[in-house]
């Protein structure tokens, strides 16, 4: 247990991943915070090296979610996870290939 706490504060520092500024709408809604769901998603990911690249609180598919595009060393791509900002349930995880992250911002 004292391991697993040890691994996630070593995984948060090494990437701050704090979550982009939501409209203030968006956050009255949330019912777990942002840390609370980035530690969820990073061990969903699971494994060494990981660093979130972007973190978010979006309204997607009509749900309240974060979302987390999560980096790990030596990798290409991100895997990007979806938490529900209501309930901490798992959204979806699915990996993104450098092209896909392109052709999502734009």
């Amino acid at each position: 247990m004292i391991s697993l706490l040890m691994s996630t504060a070593l995984l948060l520092a090494a990437g701050s991943g704090a979550c982009k500024q939501a409209a203030p709408q968006l956050q009255s809604q949330a019912k777990i915070t942002c840390t609370t769901a980035k530690q969820k998603a990073l061990a969903s990911v699971g494994g060494k090296s990981l660093r979130v690249v972007s973190a978010e609180l979006e309204k997607e598919g009509g749900r309240l979610v974060y979302s987390f595009d999560v980096a790990r060393r030596g990798h290409s791509g991100v895997e990007e996870i979806q938490i529900d900002a209501r309930n901490g349930e798992i959204v979806s995880a699915k990996h993104e290939t450098a092209k896909d992250e392109a052709n999502e911002r734009y």
